[in-house]
């Protein structure tokens, strides 16, 4: 039998929509969003109005989609309370959940509201397959100084599994046995431990933990922000801004388009050079960091997202790594086809989805 699948992949600034014919991916589109559009809405919530008859005005013009051939459709998982890997039927406390923000606004809390909202009127399931939820971490990695404050995981699960799904098929070893580490390298960085099949400590790569990205600040000195935060000089949104959509890259070259920083740094701008680097430098620490919580065991490091396809990062990456494991590269995502096979599993009987309570 053949199943038709619409997976859904919401980005800040995009939303990657592919339709899948069982295993095999028939249409791939990317619908970008205005980001002077996107700041109009002081929620990540707000925007689902407008990104679904994006989405719906693209499947119906540009892939010429017959809505009544689906089988169903599936979103990337969002920033749910802490939940075991998997694939979950979108319901209404899922959406209630990621709706109001409880742990924080991130743009794939949209993949299950999207899915649902296009799925229902259809009469089919919607569902959701590896948030950045999923929660493997082991507790000597959660705790902190503070006993108030404790790390959570939130990081790029979908990615993180799929490509060490593949890292794991090309050494021709099951991934349950390998310790990997692997390196999602977006518009957020998470830096995962993965021992043995499960990501025992891994960067929040949202919430200001870790190496800066092209879109987040990373980790900064803790006496100098809560001083910045309590200077009465920002509010809370302006410091929550910082930290995530406008830190990073953007703070200091006003862009998060990799494309066109490197077109600077090849017309000889010097200080955007300079801040690449340090973005680097820091994913570099990350990785040792890694390789330390292995205890120097590393199968190998994993080199994925949309700025694995920089050779000089991944140059950097081998310069100053390399001497820790074998560095693989799987540039880009495999997140859609993640998504579409997580849903296929279960249209197919294969596994049980799961519950989200």
């Amino acid at each position: 039998m053949t199943y038709k699948i619409l997976a859904i992949n919401p980005g800040s600034t995009s939303t990657k929509l592919a339709i899948f014919e069982n295993e095999k991916c028939v249409y791939n589109y990317s619908v970008r969003h205005d980001t002077k559009e996107i700041i109009k809405y002081d929620h990540v919530a707000d925007q689902l109005e407008f990104r679904t008859k994006t989405i719906l005005d693209a499947l119906t013009n540009e892939a010429k989609l017959d809505m009544k051939t689906l089988s169903a459709v599936v979103g990337r998982g969002g920033m749910l309370k802490p939940i075991t890997s998997g694939t979950y039927l979108v319901n209404d406390q899922m959406v209630d959940y990621v709706k109001n923000a409880v742990r924080g606004e991130h743009a794939s809390n949209l993949g299950c509201m999207i899915a649902k909202s296009i799925a229902d009127p259809l009469n089919l399931p919607s569902y959701i397959v590896d948030p950045v939820a999923v929660d493997e971490m082991e507790d000597i990695a959660r705790f902190t100084g503070m006993p108030e404050l404790k790390r959570d995981s939130l990081f790029h699960a979908l990615n993180h599994k799929a490509v060490a799904y593949k890292a794991a098929k090309d050494l021709k070893k099951d991934y349950h046995e390998l310790n990997l580490i692997v390196c999602h390298l977006g518009g957020g960085i998470s830096v995962g431990v993965h021992r043995q099949g499960r990501v025992i400590d891994v960067n929040n790569a949202l919430d200001g933990d870790g190496p800066m990205s092209p879109e987040r600040s990373g980790s900064v000195p803790m006496g100098p922000l809560y001083k910045m935060a309590m200077s009465g000089k920002y509010t809370l949104k302006e410091i929550q801004r910082k930290n995530y959509g406008q830190g990073g890259l953007t703070a200091y070259l006003g862009t998060n388009d990799g494309l066109e920083i490197q077109n600077r740094i090849n017309a000889g701008d010097e200080f955007a050079k300079f801040v690449y680097e340090v973005m680097c430098y820091q994913i570099a620490k990350s990785i040792g960091s890694a390789a330390v919580v292995l205890k120097g065991k590393v199968d190998a490091t994993i080199l994925t997202g949309g700025l694995a396809y920089d050779p000089n990062l991944v140059d950097y990456m081998k310069e100053y790594t390399g001497f820790l494991a074998p560095i693989m590269v799987y540039p880009g995502e495999d997140e859609m086809e993640a998504l579409a096979l997580g849903a296929l599993r279960v249209l197919r009987g294969e596994e049980q989805p799961k519950i989200y309570e």
